[in-house]
């Protein structure tokens, strides 16, 4: 059961309307490695988690706390696409979209310049379920499988990226209010990395997953005699330096040797013909000289 608190996590304020940098905060909001992805990731592996019971609400507690960050920076678009105040008029003239309906200047103009219509035009001067491109949010940017282990690899990698992009953000406004927002965001960006390395050590040191996974199959299934080879398929052999390429596996279950990309069979991957009657070109016909 969720409910709302009427007030943020974290303040939510510009110095100034932006409409432009409104645009580029719809990233963190509904781009793949967005808030919006992440939220729904999180709680939808809680919601089907069937593992321990410390793992099923750690997964909760920081999806229900994403929700707060969807929130905080859907209140940052909306703020940034508010009329501007009288003093900022001529500022904001030069690269936004207030500015020009402030001014008088056709919003055309400003759309050109680089605002996102769709603030305007689809959400009356608010934010949108999407990207800084304006493609919609999609539930394939969340992942939620049943393992853990591979799930809370997963989260790693958003949570690395998500802080990629906020401090790519950062450094691309000087508006103290939007950054201080963007360094809280940050700062729970740090704990989560953190906090998915701790939770897949321990899952591991639980004994209930561990590499390779799912680590529930069978290695004896494998083709074994290439589970631990390391196909080199760039030139001058730099690659295979790396510790990846020799010596023990990381999972300590083989020895990882080195040999070059080379086909391991005869088969050309050529196809039999078609069933004519889905009219698909047929295979060149065979000489005669060849058939006898």
């Amino acid at each position: 059961m969720f409910g709302h608190r009427k007030v943020l996590q974290f303040e939510a304020r510009p110095d100034k309307p932006d409409p432009l940098f409104a645009k580029m905060l719809q990233e963190p909001l509904g781009g793949q490695w967005g808030e919006i992805s992440v939220m729904m990731t999180y709680l939808f592996q809680g919601w089907s988690c069937r593992g321990p019971q410390k793992y099923r609400d750690m997964l909760l507690d920081i999806g229900t706390e994403e929700i707060g960050h969807v929130e905080m920076l859907a209140t940052m678009i909306a703020r940034l696409l508010e009329s501007s105040p009288v003093e900022a008029q001529e500022d904001a003239a030069k690269d936004s979209l207030v500015g020009a309906v402030m001014g008088g200047a056709r919003i055309e103009d400003a759309i050109l310049a680089g605002m996102n219509p769709q603030h305007l035009i689809v959400a009356g001067s608010g934010p949108r379920p999407a990207d800084s491109a304006g493609n919609p949010w999609t539930a394939g940017y969340m992942c939620a499988s049943g393992n853990l282990l591979a799930d809370f690899r997963f989260n790693l990698t958003a949570e690395s990226q998500g802080r990629l992009q906020v401090a790519r953000l950062y450094n691309m406004t000087q508006d103290e209010g939007v950054r201080r927002m963007l360094a809280f965001l940050l700062a729970r960006d740090t704990m989560h990395q953190n906090q998915w390395l701790a939770a897949i050590r321990e899952l591991e040191e639980d004994g209930l997953e561990s590499t390779p996974v799912p680590s529930a199959f069978p290695q004896e299934l494998e083709k074994t005699d290439v589970s631990y080879l390391y196909v080199a398929g760039s030139e001058g052999g730099v690659s295979t330096t790396g510790r990846w390429a020799s010596g023990v596996s990381a999972d300590g279950r083989g020895e990882i040797r080195s040999v070059p990309l080379e086909p391991l069979t005869s088969d050309q991957g050529l196809l039999s013909p078609v069933d004519p009657r889905t009219y698909g070109t047929p295979p060149a016909p065979v000489p005669a000289e060849a058939a006898e």
